[in-house]
């Protein structure tokens, strides 16, 4: 074993082991998150300790991210953007249509046009887009960090970057999207911008898996929950947000997605399952028998939108287990299920077909291996894990793919 590796398994067993002895149960390493399997988690926790060379590696790689992250202190805020929503108040998310462009027939460049799949390089002058993202993917890291090391810095940051855009009155979010992806010309927000928050799932496992630290206290995770209950309240009753519910394509699916993973963080089963039932026929009518998707497939960027799409199914299935419901193999009419969504796009991975639907951008595989991830453990067929590691074995080994799965 060399220096680096021994220093790194003597830290998680007197540190990991000690606190879980501690406590009086090794059981109590299993966290009860809401996306991520908290039994995986506590597996891999084991496989670091018996020093499996992969596992170990990618706790090394994680934690070299996580330290970076506090050693920068880097924090992200509504408030930092340059601009102010059409309320005047900075509290409130603001994003512009990415797809949409000036009319070069008009003066003003007004009304904007759409460009599917051209992203107009002003939408990233607005920095709310860009800060929630990486808001969502540090506390991750963070708190994962924290769960394999029991190491307080990543706790203690985590808690910082939450508290910084969820719940400090000086920089936090209004819990709504009331501006998100507005169009020059056209309107001030949109249904569609709700995708921006499809990812907010991970913030809530964050917040899980640092629960009682002393800097995120139970008071701290109430006043979480207050804020994703204020938002669930939004996206099911404004304007906006029943805007979106009625979108048919991968907007829809994600909708969706949102609605289980906060109605769940807030302690709203009932909600959860009225919503799976809907998602139920959201993917009954954006499927077709062979497993393909029209909607994602007519657009410009096909793969990436039905990887993306198909990602959202078993996404929502992993959630749905929490109230007791398995999605995996839910039948639809004519046998469509997320399955076969998954068996379509197989024959491409396996460079038996050659895609060929339009895709403007270069294919890329992050949310297929994911996919294939889930796909591998639910569907009992290693096949699918094979698969992964040939399309990407970089991607495959990355440390969330690693650790959390």
């Amino acid at each position: 074993m060399n220096k680096a590796k021994k220093n790194l398994f003597s830290l998680l067993f007197f540190g990991i082991f000690t606190s879980f002895f501690a406590q009086g149960k090794l059981d109590s390493g299993i966290p009860r998150t809401i996306s991520i399997d908290g039994k995986a988690l506590y597996n891999n926790y084991k496989l670091i300790l018996s020093n499996d060379d992969e596992k170990v590696v990618a706790l090394k790689s994680l934690l070299k991210k996580a330290d970076k992250l506090v050693r920068e202190e880097i924090v992200y805020s509504v408030m930092d953007k340059k601009q102010s929503p059409p309320s005047g108040d900075k509290h409130d998310y603001m994003s512009t249509g990415p797809y949409w462009w000036p009319d070069p027939t008009k003066p003003d460049g007004l009304p904007y046009i759409k460009k599917d799949g051209l992203r107009n390089p002003t939408y990233y002058d607005i920095s709310d887009s860009q800060e929630i993202d990486k808001v969502e993917d540090a506390t991750l890291s963070l708190a994962l960090a924290y769960y394999f090391t029991k190491d307080a810095k990543y706790a203690n940051f985590t808690s910082k970057l939450l508290k910084v855009w969820f719940l400090n009155p000086e920089t936090r979010q209004n819990p709504n999207l009331n501006f998100a992806q507005g169009i020059p010309g056209i309107n001030t927000g949109r249904g569609t911008g709700l995708i921006e928050t499809r990812d907010l799932y991970r913030v809530l496992d964050a917040a899980i898996l640092i629960q009682n630290t002393p800097n995120w206290t139970n008071k701290d995770h109430l006043a979480l929950k207050k804020w994703f209950l204020d938002y669930l309240t939004w996206m099911l009753e404004s304007p906006i947000g029943q805007d979106e519910a009625k979108a048919k394509n991968n907007h829809g699916t994600f909708y969706s997605e949102q609605v289980i993973a906060f109605s769940l963080f807030v302690d709203q089963p009932e909600i959860a399952l009225k919503e799976i039932e809907i998602f139920k026929k959201r993917m009954e009518s954006q499927l077709k028998p062979d497993g393909s998707q029209p909607l994602e497939l007519a657009r410009t960027k096909s793969w990436g939108y039905v990887n993306m799409n198909m990602f959202g199914y078993f996404l929502i299935a992993k959630l749905a287990e929490n109230v007791n419901v398995s999605l995996w193999n839910h039948q639809g009419s004519e046998g469509k299920n997320m399955r076969k969504a998954l068996e379509f796009i197989m024959p491409y991975l396996k460079n038996e077909k050659v895609w060929e639907y339009e895709q403007i951008q270069k294919i890329t595989y992050g949310e297929t291996i994911k996919i294939l991830k889930y796909a591998s453990r639910k569907y009992n067929n290693l096949e699918y894990e094979e698969i992964a590691k040939k399309i990407d074995l970089k991607l495959y080994k990355s440390e969330l793919n690693e650790l959390t799965y």
